[in-house]
């Protein structure tokens, strides 16, 4: 599908979503991404539903349901002493828990342990509690892109885009970033995200973030581009949520707050010439194509 002619712009065209990822993760990263959407540069979220503030940035999409958002599908949990596990009881997917019943801790842990089965069962039953609860998706992504680690998952991944007639985050560095072969993954009728731009640990740790930011949108691309952030505020909730993982810490998501409510990156959008587009504008060129 050629989605710039579809959406009315011309092949030279930048386009780019904005996207804040892991809402429902904590208070903190709620607030902060509350706060990106209303007075930032941020034009896109997606909600986990797993988590234990599910219940609070649910009830903002339902009272502001111009804001584009997601479900971020969940299936791992990275940090080291924050936890969370499915929707369903464990009792139905114990493929998908560790030995204390929360998500595994990496994608290896998942990709050795899960079955396709449950991993198939307990998405649904994470679409089907945000939609229960009268949420309207845009879309449809996966948190730490899990969902890439074998191709089975992919294609369950695939065929909810379907079942609910969203688009899905499909882009062939994140697969490869998953373990896939990108090439082999990828059909004939996939939407693509030409260019999916996430902040490097090498970047975080030199200081050099907002310097990585401020190159993705001097020099984009044309095409359909992304920008992934995680705002949240560097404060005692976020602090302990990400004890000992610096990469995409506490004080990173901060950085990524600060960074998408400033004025000095908000100006580099009318400068470079890149247009904002949302999920929601693109569910609907694909439903009148389809």
């Amino acid at each position: 599908m050629n989605l710039l002619k579809k959406l009315g712009y011309s092949e030279n065209s930048k386009l780019l979503i904005i996207h804040a990822d892991d809402t429902g993760l904590s208070h903190s990263e709620n607030r902060a991404t509350i706060q990106a959407l209303e007075n930032g540069m941020v034009n896109s979220y997606s909600i986990m539903t797993p988590c234990p503030w599910f219940y609070n940035i649910a009830n903002f999409a339902k009272i502001n349901p111009h804001f584009d958002y997601g479900i971020h599908l969940t299936l791992t949990c990275e940090w080291e002493k924050y936890k969370f596990g499915p929707v369903l009881p464990i009792t139905e997917v114990p493929s998908l828990v560790d030995k204390n019943g929360y998500f595994h801790k990496t994608r290896d842990s998942f990709k050795n342990n899960a079955t396709a089965n449950e991993v198939k069962k307990e998405l649904h039953a994470q679409m089907e509690k945000a939609i229960s609860f009268g949420l309207h998706p845009t879309h449809i992504d996966s948190h730490m892109y899990s969902i890439g680690v074998r191709p089975e998952f992919l294609e369950i991944f695939r065929n909810l885009g379907k079942i609910y007639n969203l688009p899905v985050l499909l882009n062939k560095q994140l697969i490869k970033f998953a373990g896939l072969d990108n090439e082999s993954c990828i059909i004939e009728s996939d939407l693509l995200v030409d260019e999916i731009h996430l902040g490097k640990n090498t970047d975080f740790k030199k200081g050099k973030l907002k310097n990585y930011y401020d190159s993705v949108l001097d020099n984009l691309n044309a095409g359909f581009n992304m920008l992934l952030i995680h705002p949240a505020f560097d404060d005692n909730e976020m602090q302990s949520i990400t004890e000992n993982h610096p990469n995409f810490g506490s004080e990173w998501r901060q950085i990524d707050f600060d960074y998408f409510t400033s004025q000095e990156s908000m100006s580099k959008l009318k400068k470079n010439n890149i247009k904002l587009v949302t999920w929601k504008e693109i569910k609907n060129v694909i439903n009148k194509s389809a």
